[in-house]
């Protein structure tokens, strides 16, 4: 085994790591998201961890967070408007980061 081969295996390791972490990040965004939209929709418990779980799965439409947004500012009409939806994701993906620092 070279040397280049041991460098490359360990560049194609961290990438794998960054993008499994990149993606729990971004789904537990989308989890803390939903249970803030669930609490401007007036849900709690159950009901909220099942809209939050629907948040979640609407990331699977299609690739970036768009289609997030797009359900969020859906569910929410005029409760908040994108730009609010927008800040509240950016500050629930540092949230979530930092869970995910902390386990």
């Amino acid at each position: 085994m070279s040397t280049f081969d041991d460098r490359e295996r360990g560049y194609e390791n961290k990438f794998a790591h960054d993008a499994e972490t990149t993606f729990r990040a971004e789904a537990r965004r989308n989890k803390l998201v939903g249970l803030w939209a669930a609490e401007l929709l007036g849900k709690s418990g159950a009901e909220a961890d099942a809209y939050a779980a629907e948040v979640v799965k609407s990331d699977f439409e299609e690739a970036g967070h768009e289609d997030v947004v797009r359900k969020l500012a859906g569910d929410l009409g005029d409760k908040a408007t994108d730009a609010e939806i927008r800040a509240k994701m950016a500050e629930c993906l540092i949230e979530a980061q930092k869970q995910l620092a902390s386990e």
